[in-house]
């Protein structure tokens, strides 16, 4: 009997990730067709609609993004398991309205006072590690690492390895790739390909493009209601 419940669990194990957790390449975001993007079925994204994807990017099981004030991943973006990447705040809001803050608008405040609300930016080719938050208004540089358990608010340059809590700037992840590249130095062109100065420039050229085209696809949309 033990024998066929360990079979059968094996087999309801297998059956599940097959249909459930299964990773499957090609996605679609700002009108592009993404053939090595992947995203767990297991994440739960927030406003699809207000989230820009470059290729080659990864999004692993149990992350929760919440695009309704826009995030944009750049091309390789690596964001693992577990991590949290957030546009808006409610928390500060609800504390001050208390019950009121349900039925607002209102009282001649316009938008909820507390609330935080903005885009966050990762660029290309930057790892996000488990357990990870990712705070509105963040903009992180090509090729940064954020280290497991961090907490990151804030703008962050190229290259930057963020620890911490709050994130801080600890190391430049261009120093583990240069050992790297010495022991394989045919793969130079490629990494300079998205780490070069040239791809640097052409990155910010396609960052515009796909902000433009999801600002154009929100004024197409109908009207939408204030989030959480």
């Amino acid at each position: 009997m033990t024998a066929f419940r360990a079979t059968l669990n094996r087999w309801r194990r297998t059956l599940v990730r097959a249909l459930f957790y299964r990773i499957v390449f090609g996605e679609r975001s700002a009108g592009r067709l993404l053939a090595g993007t992947r995203i767990s079925p297991a994440a739960c994204i927030d406003s699809e609609d207000q989230l820009v994807l470059g290729d080659h990017v990864y999004i692993g099981p149990f992350n929760f993004i919440d695009a309704s004030g826009g995030v944009t991943l750049g091309e390789g973006v690596q964001v693992t398991s577990h991590v949290s990447i957030v546009s808006h705040s409610s928390h500060r809001a609800m504390r001050l309205l208390g019950e009121g803050y349900a039925r607002w608008p209102g009282q001649g405040f316009g938008h909820r006072p507390g609330w935080i609300a903005g885009p966050v930016v990762i660029g290309p080719y930057s790892f996000i590690g488990p357990h990870s938050l990712i705070e509105a208004n963040s903009r992180l540089g090509r090729g940064t690492l954020v280290c497991a358990g961090s907490f990151v608010r804030g703008d962050y340059p190229d290259f930057a390895i963020l620890e911490g809590r709050p994130a801080r700037i600890v190391g430049d992840s261009r120093r583990s790739d240069e050992r790297l590249l010495e022991r394989y130095p045919e793969l130079r062109p490629l990494y300079d390909a998205w780490a070069g100065e040239q791809a640097q420039a052409e990155a910010e050229a396609t960052a515009v493009e796909q902000a433009n085209a999801l600002a154009q696809a929100g004024a197409a949309a109908p009207g939408r209601k204030g989030r959480k």
